[in-house]
């Protein structure tokens, strides 16, 4: 293995966004360990990206088990040393679209926030001293627009009126968790930042959306590729910042 070679991790990685922004992170020249949490498919995703010529190896990672998640830190650790990226990916969308917000199961927010707010606190802290060993680690979280108190208290924005309580409050804790380990590591060369992907027609969205999943991939390669002049603790879409 080439030691300037980048190691980066992508979880949920084994379609739409995730996948995409494993190609796009291999495509750059990082060895890109394709996550996911059923080994059938995770193999099968790595090795179609593989027939293509790119650095991308198989990784089982279930990020709501703490085994899983140990098990991934355990084999990073003994294959490479270090963890150069980590982008937390991996969410779900269990909303009822007919229920208001008050209606929406204990059960639905429960297993929400163990996917899109548990694990990722989970699997951060635990790929964290890997982290600390590359010499300038990326973080990015996978957060959504959806997830911005001031747009959702805006009347003239155009998410104003679309409340899915469940994962919009996930993503408003995966921001607000930005912000509180972007603080904990700024005296750091590590970088922690949250990004939009967009309305990306993906199978979260029954295929619907306002983007194509490459586009949809670019904003979390490029925080995950950001220079030393880049920020750090921030929420944007395409560099453009967005209010929290």
């Amino acid at each position: 293995m080439n030691t300037s070679q980048k190691i980066a991790l992508v979880t949920g990685a084994t379609r739409g966004i995730g996948r995409e922004t494993v190609r796009q992170l291999a495509e750059a020249g990082a060895l890109v360990l394709l996550a996911g949490r059923d080994e059938d498919r995770t193999k099968a995703a790595a090795t179609a990206l593989q027939g293509e010529g790119l650095a991308v190896e198989p990784i089982v990672l279930d990020v709501t088990r703490t085994d899983s998640i140990a098990k991934a830190v355990a084999d990073v650790t003994s294959r490479f040393g270090r963890l150069d990226i980590l982008v937390n990916n991996a969410g779900i969308l269990l909303d009822d679209m007919g229920k208001a917000p008050s209606e929406q199961t204990l059960k639905t927010w429960r297993e929400t926030f163990d996917t899109n707010v548990f694990a990722v606190v989970e699997v951060t802290q635990a790929f964290l001293p890997l982290l600390k060993a590359a010499p300038a680690a990326r973080i990015v979280n996978v957060s959504s627009q959806l997830g911005s108190v001031t747009l959702h208290t805006d009347p003239t924005s155009s998410i104003y009126a679309f409340k899915v309580p469940a994962y919009n409050v996930s993503k408003s804790a995966v921001n607000a968790w930005t912000v509180h380990l972007a603080y904990e590591l700024r005296d750091t060369p590590i970088k922690v930042n949250a990004i939009h992907p967009g309305y990306v027609q993906t199978d979260m969205n029954g295929g619907h959306g306002e983007i194509d999943v490459p586009t949809g991939a670019k904003s979390s390669v490029g925080m995950a590729l950001l220079g030393d002049d880049g920020p750090t603790g921030t929420f944007t879409y395409l560099g453009k910042t967005l209010p929290w």
